[in-house]
């Protein structure tokens, strides 16, 4: 599942929640820390994904006489581009692959500025951070059905895409991933 930035917050939280009941983990620092240093990475990551994203964009723009000639698609041409550009932009397509990646980022990051301190095998530690993110990622759809079915069910109707629509759906959203220990 790609992230939104929307959700990195949520996603850092459910890692940083993760690591504070591990039994074998101890936080010198305190939760908060440690979810803030978890969200910045995983914000810098989504980050080279959205300049990557940025330059495919320009790409297609500038061949775009050419494509509309050739009647090729565009969601098939940018993902092919994407796929060609990623390793130069430090950016991995495979959603497990990069949760592994990010994962020992944060590890190494927790553990370089004396955020997190644990006395079992490293792998036990970046398996919670993993988990963590195929938690989240699993969680997501179902979460996302609750919301649209709760919406959809009220008496007074909301437009999707409106700003009250959206403020709605985060606040459900967020009792959603508060019922599961996410938040």
């Amino acid at each position: 599942m790609r992230l939104k930035e929307n959700q990195t917050q949520y996603v850092a939280t459910k890692i940083g929640i993760d690591l504070a009941n591990a039994p074998f983990i101890n936080m010198p620092k305190g939760k908060d820390a440690v979810v803030g240093a978890i969200k910045a990475i995983i914000d810098e990551n989504l980050k080279s994904e959205r300049v990557l994203d940025d330059k495919v964009k320009k790409i297609l723009e500038e061949n775009d006489d050419e494509i509309e000639f050739q009647h090729a698609n565009e969601r098939q041409l940018f993902f092919m581009i994407k796929k060609k550009l990623a390793a130069e932009h430090g950016v991995i397509m495979n959603y497990d692959d990069r949760y592994n990646d990010l994962s020992h980022k944060i590890l190494d990051e927790l553990y370089e500025e004396y955020l997190l301190e644990y006395d079992v095998n490293e792998n036990q530690v970046k398996n919670v951070i993993f988990k963590g993110f195929k938690d989240f990622a699993n969680a997501y759809e179902k979460i996302d059905d609750v919301v649209y079915t709760k919406i959809k069910g009220m008496k007074k109707e909301v437009i999707p895409g409106s700003q009250e629509y959206e403020l709605l759906y985060e606040r459900l959203y967020e009792e959603e991933l508060k019922k599961r220990g996410m938040l």
